[in-house]
């Protein structure tokens, strides 16, 4: 299972890449985000909702986080949760003529064999857990960092 969720944010590359890295600001940015927190030998454990028109069901992970600022790029590999196994990388990538004219391409790419369930895991990925949770939490969350990056000021 792969999705891939891309953004153009009209914000300087630095500020843009500080939101997306300061995982522990997200639940006061990003409204999805139940909560954040820094654990141990840099493990993160994160929390979202996953709307439903009214309805919100809840989900959670852990992850190993690493950031890679000179590459722009921020990177997780799940390793508690349903997602166990997922690969996430976070690519940013500076558009010519900075902020005004410019800005910053973000792409998040989820890469995933699917939970271990004999015989429906990689069916459950493909056709739900993917296009359905991961995509719909992460469009939220670049729409929401897409916010937050523009709404300060130059």
């Amino acid at each position: 299972m792969e999705t891939v969720d891309r953004m153009r944010m009209d914000a300087p590359l630095a500020r843009v890449y500080a939101a997306a890295s300061a995982v522990e600001r997200w639940p006061t940015i990003l409204p999805h985000y139940r909560w954040v927190r820094r654990l141990d030998d840099g493990l993160v454990e994160m929390a979202a909702w996953r709307p439903f028109g009214v309805l919100k069901y809840p989900t959670w992970w852990v992850s190993e986080m690493t950031t890679n600022p000179a590459a722009g790029e921020i990177r997780y590999r799940h390793v508690r949760g349903i997602t166990r196994g997922m690969d996430v990388v976070w690519r940013l990538v500076e558009r010519a003529g900075g902020g005004a004219g410019g800005g910053v391409d973000v792409e998040i790419v989820h890469t995933w064999d699917g939970p271990r369930w004999p015989l429906i895991g990689r069916l459950a990925a493909d056709l739900v857990i993917g296009p359905v949770f991961i995509h719909g939490i992460a469009s939220r969350t670049l729409a929401g960092i897409k916010r937050a990056v523009e709404a300060q000021p130059a």
